[in-house]
């Protein structure tokens, strides 16, 4: 079966030590976790932001005054998946040393987690909304050969 097409832009923001997450995230590994998590074809921007931009998007978006790890704006979903990821590096960074991940299997994890809510998954309506999600998530991230992230 041929995976969805996908146009994506990768953009890095000013941040203060970009290499290690430049390094994470080359072009082609995120194009190849994004389409693995569609259903349908995508177009998609992936914007990587320090922690004062990711926390003026919380607050101006969601109204929470703090960086969050990734923030979502879903646009359509047919005929194509179209969305922007927002993931803030620090934050990021530090959740995958707490969590004893490599910064890399973290980013291909927010990513695969995001493409399913710009697909209308939602892991907060239900607990068995919640166990699916979690469950599809598994499933894709061990097609890619990255580890169960939970």
């Amino acid at each position: 079966m041929a995976l969805p097409q996908l146009t994506l832009s990768l953009q890095f923001s000013h941040l203060s030590d970009p290499a290690p997450h430049r390094a994470a995230l080359p072009r082609h590994k995120v194009a190849r976790w994004l389409r693995h998590a569609l259903d349908a074809d995508g177009e998609f921007t992936v914007r990587i932001v320090d922690a004062e931009e990711g926390q003026a998007l919380n607050r101006d978006y969601r109204q929470k005054d703090y960086a969050t790890n990734v923030l979502t704006f879903d646009y359509a979903q047919d005929p194509a998946v179209k969305a922007d990821r927002v993931l803030c590096a620090p934050v990021v960074a530090r959740e995958a040393a707490e969590q004893g991940k490599t910064l890399q299997q973290h980013y291909a994890h927010l990513l695969v987690h995001g493409a399913l809510h710009a697909q209308g998954w939602d892991h907060e309506t239900s607990e068995a909304d919640a166990e699916a999600m979690e469950a599809r998530e598994i499933e894709i991230l061990a097609g890619l050969g990255l580890p169960n992230p939970y």
